[in-house]
């Protein structure tokens, strides 16, 4: 069986492979080795810089060559390193060696070849390459579908701020709130947690075998290769790598800051699972209705139905998102003494952590954008909840000290159908003043809505 969009055993590279293309060249097995070959290039270009006798500085033709390795990575060079692999069965080895058959033709570098990987472990390379990945990943993919559910939140909560809604606690009635004012409440939420996912430090070592720099040492004991190393990690791309250094480590990074960006991630995704659930509560209701797709269909045998599928399909992509974010998190931080390999076939699901994340994002964004607001579902419901009121009246009756006051609403309206007249007359039986007699004698479901409307615009 050939391999096509159709026979993928993940449905991240086969149902919804499009929506998934930006992210695929970077955290794909061929994004890996594309940063490999950016991190080895890096650290071979620092050496010829270094200072030593052995590797004068290169020349400018050699540099822009050595660069250009990086900057024209093709599939067919990531097949050429799997054709590599083949034999030596060792996925960096076969980087080094391929990097070096790039230099056949070039005396220059052929003759500083040895310094390729020079007192590098495996590991170094690794593990820088997975934080060039997750730097990529959340700046030109992550962040920005986040973004976007961001301005559309921002969008429908200045929209809808003045639209009055009735509130659901415990899924009963409860004091009305407005339409913008709940969307404000989720991007609130959301803007923290996109902060935490971009404030998160990604580190990377280059620091040998068990993060001593013994090797480095072995060959020039006098240089300061913590100095050395912290300049190629945190010099900005392309001569360095532009992330931030990690002193001290086993003979892996010890991953922690992974832990702390997918559960950063994790946490933006279960907000976002809540708004699903309550986005799909309201279109159950009727609060919202959905654009029609021309030739769409809702079942198979209800020709009526306009199925909330976006949103479910988003719920379902988060929780499938957070289960492997959650187990990376709480799995790549242990390692055995100074290294085991449980770490190695786990970090190669990363970006299938992140694919079902940003697919629940896409599918969220495209939901969002279908609603339409059913302002005769809302009015109806306030209108048919005048029981909501029950709270500011007792609330003025406490003011003005008459007693019992929660007592004889609770009476009133407990359980009830309550209609207008019923609080009508209770008001103007209360002995309060009259202009508050009046206030309250005004006040309807859908104008009893505190501060939502400068809580939502203000946002």
């Amino acid at each position: 069986m050939s391999l096509s969009t159709i026979s993928a055993l993940s449905p991240l590279d086969g149902r919804y492979a499009a929506k998934l293309a930006p992210l695929r060249p970077l955290m794909s097995e061929q994004g890996f080795m594309h940063r490999r070959v950016q991190v080895e290039i890096a650290w071979f270009i620092a050496l010829s810089d270094a200072g030593f006798a052995e590797f004068k500085p290169l020349t400018p033709g050699a540099r822009t060559y050595l660069l250009g390795l990086v900057k024209n990575f093709s599939e067919a060079d990531a097949q050429a390193i799997k054709e590599i692999e083949k034999t030596t069965n060792h996925d960096v080895k076969a980087v080094e060696y391929w990097i070096k058959s790039k230099f056949e033709a070039r005396p220059e570098l052929l003759a500083a070849a040895e310094f390729v990987h020079f007192a590098c472990t495996s590991e170094d390379i690794n593990n820088t390459s997975h934080a060039l990945q997750l730097k990529a990943a959340r700046e030109t993919v992550l962040l920005p579908a986040l973004d976007a559910i961001l301005a559309k939140l921002r969008e429908m909560a200045q929209a809808f701020a003045d639209v009055p809604m009735l509130s659901r606690t415990h899924g009963q009635t409860a004091s009305p709130t407005t339409v913008g004012k709940e969307v404000a409440n989720v991007l609130r939420r959301l803007e923290k947690a996109r902060a935490q996912i971009a404030g998160v430090q990604l580190l990377a070592k280059m620091n040998g075998a068990v993060g001593n720099y013994n090797a480095h040492l072995s060959a020039w004991p006098d240089f300061d290769w913590e100095a050395f190393s912290r300049k190629v990690i945190e010099t900005p791309e392309p001569l360095g790598l532009g992330v931030t250094f990690q002193p001290y480590s086993i003979q892996i990074e010890p991953h922690d800051y992974m832990a702390e960006l997918f559960d950063a991630v994790a946490r933006t995704n279960t907000i976002l699972v809540d708004w699903s659930r309550d986005v799909w509560g309201y279109i159950s209701l009727g609060y919202f209705k959905q654009r029609l797709k021309a030739g769409e269909i809702g079942s198979s045998t209800m020709p009526h139905k306009v199925n909330p599928i976006d949103f479910e399909n988003a719920e379902g992509n988060l929780g499938l998102a957070n289960a492997l974010l959650r187990h990376l998190s709480e799995k790549l931080p242990v390692s055995r003494w100074q290294r085991d390999l449980t770490d190695s076939t786990v970090l190669r699901n990363m970006g299938v952590a992140l694919g079902y994340a940003v697919l629940a994002y896409q599918s969220l964004l495209t939901g969002l954008n279908k609603l339409e607001l059913n302002r005769e579902a809302l009015d109806a419901d306030l209108d048919s909840a005048w029981e909501v009121l029950a709270e500011p009246i007792q609330t003025v009756m406490r003011r003005f000290g008459v007693q019992g006051a929660y007592e004889k609403l609770k009476e009133v309206t407990r359980g009830k159908t309550v209609q207008a007249a019923d609080l009508h007359a209770l008001i103007r039986s209360l002995e309060i003043p009259q202009p508050e007699k009046d206030r309250l004698l005004a006040m309807t479901p859908g104008s009893y809505i505190g501060k939502a409307i400068d809580l939502a615009k203000r946002i």
